[in-house]
């Protein structure tokens, strides 16, 4: 029974034609799911602030995550995990809620609004026409780009860079006598060693040996409790006003939720597909199914009660771990739906800092090899590629690195006398998005 299991899944998800295994698959959702497992922690401890319940935003948080995660690997094929983002749950709690006072439940039904109008840029193929007509230069800076977002986040997380007024960031120079900076080190060097001995699965058997390092040297605490019932969803299920959300004054909120919504989730597709060698002729197959996944998924989201749910950059650890069908998805689902059961686990690892650095600034490293790709002999796509590379990590944004690259690409390309080559949707999202500083400023 278990060999044609085996079969059904292998035939279902192409793992021959994706030179996979489902081993392989499995360990890799394994790795997704522990790089951005902090988020069961992180949402339910920020929306908190913005008067919703703690216990309710966690059950919201996991179970959204497991439902469009599991959308994503069965109906799209992708080893991309999906959750509520975190510059969107920032977004809602400290600009939204607690900055212009728009109740937490109001808030919900824009968040709604804004997945219903996701859905139907979907079915007219806008966001997949978007998409497809990136240049490959461009793609290829949005993925090298996530990644040197993704290792910053990971240095600052470990606080192996630290805020400076004179510089804004620096060096810790008390990195020889942090134990969680030594924890970091020491969990990077686990995960290096077993990449360069092509070990399968290392990312995630590095970030196991630093929390069991961690375990020891007291750093991480041993949970007292492994597992208990979920709280309560009643307080945030259903919850949202959607009619309190087609107020005017709240055009804008919609709109911003589905303008960042739009292009992380493209910038992440486009980068974790592209790491992963899923890209066909500059295309991404099976847009139009990933796309309406990540939009049900917001929906989804909303009514349970938790802020926009979007396509995870840290899906890319997976895809570092040989992760490339959607049984990686799969896995990542359950394991979303089984921490539900696990809470008092998966806050006491995921809130270790020293875990799960080290996996991010690994993939960084992983991502970052796309730069070779890039034409930097053309002056015109090196500096559209280069801005939109170096904007994401020091504007903390990767929509922003993404706005500058399509803001500069046409006009560079109309210097050069190459105007024709641009398709007509580059020339559009460039001028939205100058509109996009002009009238929003940074989101």
């Amino acid at each position: 029974m278990a060999q044609t299991t085996s079969g059904r899944l292998a035939r279902y998800f192409g793992f021959a034609e994706h030179g996979t295994n489902l081993k392989t698959e499995v360990l890799a959702g394994l790795t997704t799911f522990f790089t951005m497992a902090y988020i069961l922690v992180v949402n339910p401890a920020t929306l908190s602030k913005a008067g919703m319940d703690l216990g309710a935003v966690f059950v919201a948080t996991a179970v959204s995550a497991a439902i469009g995660t599991f959308l994503m690997g069965i109906v799209a094929n992708y080893p991309i995990a999906l959750a509520p983002g975190v510059g969107l749950i920032a977004y809602f709690a400290f600009t939204v809620v607690l900055g212009m006072k728009v109740p937490w439940q109001t808030a919900l039904g824009a968040v709604f609004i804004s997945g219903v109008l996701f859905l139907l840029l979907t079915v007219t193929k806008v966001r997949e026409l978007i998409i497809n007509s990136i240049p490959a230069g461009l793609k290829y800076a949005v993925s090298a780009g996530i990644g040197l977002f993704i290792a910053f986040i990971g240095l600052k997380n470990a606080q192996i860079i630290i805020p400076s007024e004179a510089t804004f960031v620096t060096f810790n120079p008390g990195i020889t006598t942090h134990p969680g900076i030594l924890l970091t080190l020491f969990g990077l060097l686990v995960t290096l060693f077993l990449m360069i001995r092509r070990i399968k699965g290392a990312i995630f058997i590095g970030m196991v040996v630093t929390a069991v390092a961690g375990m020891i040297t007291g750093q991480v605490k041993v949970p007292v409790k492994i597992f208990d019932l979920p709280p309560s969803l009643a307080p945030t299920f259903f919850q949202l006003d959607i009619a309190g959300a087609f107020d005017l004054g709240l055009i804008t909120i919609v709109f911003s939720f589905l303008f960042v919504d739009l292009f992380d989730n493209a910038g992440t597709l486009v980068g974790v597909t592209s790491q992963a060698g899923l890209l066909k002729d500059n295309k991404l197959p099976r847009a139009g199914r990933a796309l309406i996944t990540d939009s049900i998924a917001t929906m989804t989201g909303a009514v349970l009660g938790t802020s926009t749910v979007t396509s995870y950059i840290e899906s890319s650890a997976g895809v570092a771990s040989g992760g490339r069908t959607g049984m990686t998805s799969v896995t990542t689902a359950v394991c979303f739906a089984g921490a539900l059961f696990f809470f008092p686990l998966v806050e006491t690892f995921a809130s270790v800092a020293a875990i799960t650095s080290p996996a991010l600034i690994i993939v960084g490293v992983l991502m970052a090899s796309n730069l070779k790709k890039i034409e930097w002999e053309s002056f015109s796509e090196a500096v559209p590629s280069f801005l939109t590379i170096v904007m994401m990590p020091l504007s903390f944004s990767i929509a922003t690195g993404i706005a500058a690259g399509f803001i500069l690409y046409p006009l560079c390309k109309l210097f050069a006398g190459e105007g024709k080559k641009v398709h007509p949707i580059v020339y559009v999202l460039g001028v939205v998005f100058v509109l996009r500083f002009i009238f929003l400023g940074s989101i």
